[in-house]
Formats: C-alpha cells, sequence, structure tokens
C-alpha cells in the first residue's frame, strides 16, 4: 500500500506537470488530487448511456468530467449516441443519420435499460453543454461514421460552434478514434484541447508520443488492455497526459492509477471516486 501510494502521489505530481504544458480543459469539480474521475457515457451503470439522465447523475456524483459521443442526425444536428445506429438504444432501427432531430426526438431512448427511464428525450450536443458549464467538464468523442474529408461544414465545425456558443471551449476535451478529426481540430482551432483515441490500423508502428506529436494533440487515450509497459514508459518519458477506458473494477482501477494514468474513463465514477479517495 504504501508503494501504491507514492506511484499515486508522483502520478499526480506528473500530471500537474503535465498540464503546465499540454492545453487540458479546466476541471469545474476539481477535487484537487489531479485525477480525472471521468464518467464514460454519463453514470452509465446507473442509468442510460449517453443521455441527460446519465450525464445529470455524473454530475451528482461529483464526477470529474463526462464523456459524450457525437455523430450527425440527417439534418446535420450534433446528437448524442454511440452507436451507428439507434438499434440497441431505441425502440427502433438503422442508421443515425438516416433519421431527422425531430424523428430521434420521437423514439423511445430509456426504456431498454429500464422502465424508470421510459420516455428519456434523445440528446443533443448542445441540449447537454447548456448544463455542464461551471458544473463539470466534458470529453467529446466524434464518432467515425461522422467525420469526412472535408473539414469545411462538417461534424468538427459544428461542434466548436455549438461549444464556443455555450460557453464552454475551455471546459471540452476533443477526441476520436478518426484521425482525420484531429487534423480538421487543428485546421479549425488549434488552441482546442484534443486527445487521440488509438486507433490500431491508422497507427501503424508508430509509439504513443509519436502519435501525439504527429496529430499535434494533448493527451492520448487507449484502452487498459491496450496500455502496455512500454507504452508507459513512452507516455511517461514525454511528460503525455493519458487516459484509459473503460474500468469498472477496483483492483483495475487501482493498477491503472498505479500505472501513472491522468485519469480513467469508468460507468461507475462514484466507485472510482471511492478508490481515488482511499489510496
Amino acid at each position: 500500500m504504501i508503494r501504491l501510494f507514492s506511484t499515486i502521489a508522483m502520478a499526480l505530481i506528473s500530471f500537474q506537470i503535465m498540464a503546465q504544458t499540454n492545453s487540458l480543459p479546466v476541471l469545474p469539480n476539481q477535487n484537487e488530487d489531479n485525477f480525472v474521475v471521468i464518467a464514460h457515457r454519463g453514470a452509465s451503470s446507473y442509468a442510460p448511456e449517453n443521455t441527460h439522465s446519465a450525464f445529470k447523475l455524473a454530475i451528482e456524483l461529483n464526477a470529474e468530467m463526462i464523456e459524450l459521443d457525437v455523430s450527425l442526425s440527417k439534418d446535420g444536428i450534433p446528437v448524442v449516441v454511440h452507436d451507428e445506429t439507434v438499434d440497441r438504444t431505441t425502440n427502433a432501427s438503422g442508421l443515425v443519420s438516416s433519421f431527422t432531430l425531430s424523428e430521434l426526438k420521437n423514439l423511445e431512448t430509456g426504456a431498454w435499460f429500464s422502465e424508470k427511464y421510459k420516455g428519456e428525450p434523445f440528446p443533443t450536443l448542445e441540449e447537454v453543454l447548456s448544463y455542464t458549464k461551471n458544473k463539470i467538464a466534458v470529453n467529446i468523442e466524434i464518432k467515425t461514421e461522422a467525420v469526412t474529408n472535408n473539414p469545411s461544414g462538417g461534424i468538427i465545425e459544428k461542434a466548436l460552434r455549438i461549444v464556443k456558443e455555450a460557453g464552454v471551449s475551455d471546459q471540452v476535451l476533443f477526441s476520436s478514434f478518426d484521425y482525420r478529426a484531429m487534423e480538421h481540430l487543428e485546421q479549425l482551432a488549434p488552441e482546442m484541447p484534443k486527445a487521440i483515441l488509438y486507433e490500431k490500423s491508422q497507427s501503424g508502428e508508430l509509439l504513443p508520443s509519436e502519435l501525439v506529436e504527429k496529430y499535434k494533440v494533448d493527451a492520448f487515450n487507449c484502452s487498459h488492455r491496450q496500455l502496455s509497459d512500454k507504452w508507459i514508459e513512452d507516455l511517461k518519458a514525454k511528460n503525455i497526459p493519458f487516459f484509459i477506458y473503460t474500468v469498472n473494477e477496483k483492483e483495475l482501477m487501482k493498477k491503472v492509477i498505479e500505472n501513472g494514468a491522468s485519469g480513467i474513463f469508468s460507468d461507475k465514477p462514484d466507485l472510482l471516486k471511492e478508490v481515488v479517495e482511499n489510496l
């Protein structure tokens, strides 16, 4: 336990150094331990993922950041949904991009999780950001299916506009598995914090630090299954913040923290918070 506590202390000092040298979002609800408790798709173990209920519960549970997924409706509105289709989380089927916002709003979005959430409205990015300001930071993951080769008029430009209008530009971290999104962000808003989500086919043999440098991003995100000793050494050597998904078990949370992660995505932000506070 002493060794683990020492490792945590060093990781937190390292995070403070990284925060000074990397562009990272402000955490309105930061608890001063410099480790980021991220509610994965909201508090998604307790409420339907990527819904207002899940996000608001994450705020109530004192998470420091929520992660959400953004795609485009048929009429080009940034909406919050993980899958390319609506099949898994609504009472309909088909591509998200085949429904207008009005049509999405008419879908049943919460009953699949529990009858308690029947009637849960299909959220837009604009709606979510209307209540996160100065309460919680937001990791906006741009879905690959919504990204095109042209940055002009696409999902990145639209999401940036919404973020700016909501007044949360300093409280948002963009991420994506599609490296084109990172390039578009660099073109359109180089000052905006961004994290690359590791995707093997686009990465070749590049190390995490090389990907960060190539795409001019501020942090590296990957699965706990992908995080190797070689990567940890590489990231620490270059003082690069790294955030790990999706961790819901106490012992694995402790291990990832011991490895020096800057934050963890969890469906159970309350459990993660408890683990962090008791180390």
